[in-house]
């Protein structure tokens, strides 16, 4: 797979708006195309991933940065159903 051309200067910080154009750009080029996979599809799938695996709630609300646990908890997707995720969708 050739690089993405997403580049960053080194003495510049990226923005939330860089990092999800960066992510579109790799999703493009590895041939992704379903609806609503994006930054915050990843992050609610990398944060039910850690709770599904028995991260600590309090740990995972850290990691995130919230300030309320019941924040969190909107991404405890343990008891839906995962088919709904759009990274479940992802062939692999």
């Amino acid at each position: 797979m050739r690089r993405c051309s997403c580049r960053f200067a080194t003495s510049a910080s990226i923005t939330a708006d860089g990092v999800y154009k960066c992510v579109l750009a790799y999703a493009q080029q590895a041939k992704i195309a379903v609806d609503g996979f994006g930054v915050h599809s990843l992050r609610a799938t990398a944060a039910t991933n850690a709770l599904e695996h028995e991260a600590d709630i309090a740990k995972v609300q850290e990691w995130l940065g919230h300030a309320n646990i019941a924040t969190t908890r909107l991404y405890d997707r343990r008891k839906s159903r995962p088919q709904d995720s759009p990274t479940f969708k992802v062939a692999y």
